[in-house]
């Protein structure tokens, strides 16, 4: 328990540390030229944040779907005969959830292949 405190204590002051490193140790004299914005040190290339195309946010979340259903799936299927029924009941109540989304998808068309 001890070292969880210490290391609570020393973290949360090294963040507060970094946070106010920046008033002591950071620009003195403000410009037009340092408060430009820049990417890698190259000159600004766009304004504001570019819009995400639907169908590619549509896959993003079907990835999502898929991703936690196999991540409970794997030890499930690993652990089924020694958790027996109420296993078996609590996966078909998780199906039960994540069965929605995987129809929505599939009658909005997003897994076929174009």
């Amino acid at each position: 328990m001890t070292e969880l405190v210490v290391t609570f204590i020393v973290f949360g002051g090294l963040g507060l540390v970094m946070l106010f490193m920046n008033k002591l140790l950071g620009p003195r004299k403000k410009s037009p030229a340092k408060d430009r914005p820049f990417e890698c040190g190259s000159p600004y290339l766009q304004d504001g944040i570019p819009s995400v195309s639907i169908p590619f946010a549509l896959v993003a979340l079907i990835f999502l779907l898929f991703d936690v259903e196999m991540v409970f799936f794997f030890p499930w299927a690993l652990v089924l005969r020694r958790i027996g029924v109420p296993g078996f009941l609590g996966i078909c109540a998780f199906l039960i959830i994540l069965a929605p989304g995987f129809l929505y998808a599939w009658k909005k068309g997003v897994l076929d292949w174009e």
